[in-house]
This record gives structure tokens, C-alpha cells and sequence, in this order.
């Protein structure tokens, strides 16, 4: 199973969301779950810390999952660095390193070992990296993803998800 998840904030409230849509196969058109959970903030944002204010509301969301999971797709980067942990490694590390994670950004991060993706009718490319694969397979897997947009169908339910949208 692949898990796509993402998290929105509600600092006036104090809380965050995360959403995760469940697919059986990265082509998949339609989750086969989704699931949210609002948790308290855990920290503020910081640049390049993401991980601190991301983790526990993904951890939480995750842990609502009945299926095995192989792989997590995050909205941000696995590596902001040669040997610098990004989001996605934290996550890993989190999981016991037994799921892979593929990080897809909006942005590049200078000096983040990301693959630029572009997809579909985008002119601009996602940036890609993993732990637990490679990034060139990642970008595959994210490049065959359904949608003819930009950011995939289920990066955009995940983030609907999230965000408490239908």
C-alpha cells in the first residue's frame, strides 16, 4: 500500500491536520482510504526543521492505517542536504526505517539532492527525493502517478484531506 500524506496548520487554533489517502498502485485515479486527524501543534516553523512541527501529526494519521504500508509520499523534501535529513528521512527513521518515503516539493531546496520532475501540462518541476529507494525510482513512480496536472490527483486529495475538504 502507498500512503500520501500531508498536513495543514491552524495556528490561531493551535492544531494541525494531517490528511492520508491510501492507494493500492501508484496509478491509482481514486484513494482507496483517507483519513485525518487533528493533533496540537507540536512546534513552531522553522526553516530547514520542518521534521519538528510535521512528524507527530503524520505519525498520528499513519497510525490510523490498517494496511502494511510500503511507501510514504510526503509533501517536502527526504534530503535537504548530502547528509542533511529532511522531513522524509525523519519520517523513515520514525518508522522504524521499514517504509520507504518519497518526498515530493513544491520548491527546490539549494543544495537538496532532489531529481526535478516535470509532469503533465507543468512548466515548473516538483522536486524528488526518497530514503528507502532511489530518487531516480521515486521520480519514476511519481511521474507515472494519475492526473494530467502538475501535482498528481492524490497529492491534491491528500492535501483536500487535510485541509478538511471535500
Amino acid at each position: 500500500m502507498i500512503a500520501i500524506v500531508d498536513v495543514h496548520y491552524d495556528d490561531a487554533a493551535g492544531t494541525a491536520a494531517a490528511g492520508a489517502v491510501v492507494a493500492a498502485a501508484w496509478t491509482d485515479a481514486d484513494a482507496r482510504a483517507t483519513h485525518r486527524v487533528v493533533v496540537p501543534l507540536a512546534a513552531p516553523y522553522v526553516p530547514g526543521q520542518l521534521y519538528r512541527r510535521e512528524l507527530p501529526p503524520l505519525l498520528a494519521v499513519l497510525a490510523e492505517l490498517a494496511d502494511p504500508l510500503e511507501v510514504v509520499v510526503v509533501d517536502g523534501h527526504a534530503w535537504l542536504g548530502p547528509d542533511r535529513p529532511g522531513l522524509g528521512v525523519h519520517l523513515h527513521r520514525a518508522l522504524d526505517g521499514r517504509v520507504a518515503v518519497v518526498g515530493v516539493a513544491k520548491n527546490e531546496f539549494v543544495g537538496a539532492p532532489a531529481r526535478p520532475l516535470v509532469r503533465g501540462d507543468g512548466a515548473r518541476p516538483l522536486w524528488i527525493s526518497a530514503v528507502g529507494l532511489t530518487d531516480d525510482d521515486a521520480a519514476a513512480r511519481i511521474a507515472s502517478m494519475h492526473g494530467p496536472h502538475r501535482l498528481p490527483t492524490l497529492l491534491v486529495q491528500a492535501d483536500h484531506v487535510a485541509r478538511g475538504l471535500p
